[in-house]
């Protein structure tokens, strides 16, 4: 179907670091998934694009209204929109939980809205919107022998993987105005000047600051992926690949904290590719 060949070609293009994963499951699964990651691009691109904030609201409502289409069963392979007729066809043959797209909507007007997050609980509700929901939606591409467990373990595995988001951007994020880290962690370590700069503001221990989410995202990992044995070996190899490469990532940003500050921490091709190939051998890297 040409609608999925649209969602493989943009998640290829624009999902490098989830595209390792996806090539490892059969071909069904490849493309729900990435019928699944296309519609989660377009949202993400829709929060982080250059339109007006009311034109942002406007196409984010049309997101939602999509969804209730695909949900009433009113798409036709003749639609216009392969996004739409993808996850259409993918919503027929899994039992995808499609809330989960509203989650990442209500996350991404979070974004719009400039919410700064005082505590971690707070920060948990947004990375829940944003990745937990990915998660969650996923597993009803996967399948799950535990579905109750294995959701809230997607849900920590999704909190992992965003808080690890949060450090590599932590500069960027700042220079877009953004700041996602909870404000009483930023008081704690003496951080409230920001992240603008190429090194740690005088008198900010940022060194104790980064080690400390570091630790709080390899809590989330170690407990997220007690998902893997509850899923099939395919699936789990695809789950696998993708926490790898984050939690290596994770790895070298606590290694180096500063290296945040000088520009995108990020893994070269080979060792993502060595980490799809462990994730498929039954390996965790």
């Amino acid at each position: 179907m040409a609608a999925y060949r649209y969602c493989e070609a943009v998640t290829a293009l624009q999902a490098r670091n989830f595209s390792y994963g996806i090539r490892l499951l059969p071909e069904a699964k490849r493309l729900g998934m990435s019928a699944l990651y296309a519609l989660a691009r377009r949202v993400d691109d829709i929060g982080d694009g250059d339109l007006p904030e009311d034109r942002k609201a406007e196409q984010l409502l049309r997101t939602r209204e999509l969804l209730d289409e695909v949900r009433k069963g009113e798409v036709s392979e003749e639609d216009t929109d392969p996004i739409k007729v993808a996850l259409a066809d993918a919503a027929r043959r899994f039992p995808i939980p499609l809330d989960g797209f509203d989650e990442l909507i209500d996350g991404v007007e979070m974004d719009l809205k400039g919410v700064e997050y005082r505590t971690y609980e707070e920060l948990k509700v947004y990375c829940r919107c944003v990745a937990g929901a990915i998660g969650r939606l996923s597993l009803g591409v996967y399948g799950c022998a535990d579905p109750v467990k294995g959701a809230e373990y997607a849900d920590t595995l999704g909190l992992a993987l965003q808080l690890t988001n949060i450090l590599r951007d932590l500069r960027e994020d700042a220079l877009n105005g953004r700041t996602y880290l909870p404000t009483e962690d930023l008081v704690r370590f003496g951080c409230q000047q920001g992240f603008a700069l190429d090194r740690p503001a005088a008198g900010a221990d940022f060194t104790g600051l980064i080690a400390f989410e570091a630790a709080r995202a390899q809590e989330c990992f170690e407990e997220g992926l007690k998902l893997l044995p509850l899923l099939d070996r395919r699936s789990r190899a695809c789950t696998a690949a993708m926490a790898g490469i984050y939690h290596r990532l994770l790895g070298r940003i606590a290694a180096d904290p500063e290296s945040v500050l000088r520009g995108r921490v990020s893994l070269p091709g080979w060792e993502k590719a060595y980490v799809a190939l462990a994730g498929l051998a039954g390996g965790r890297s």
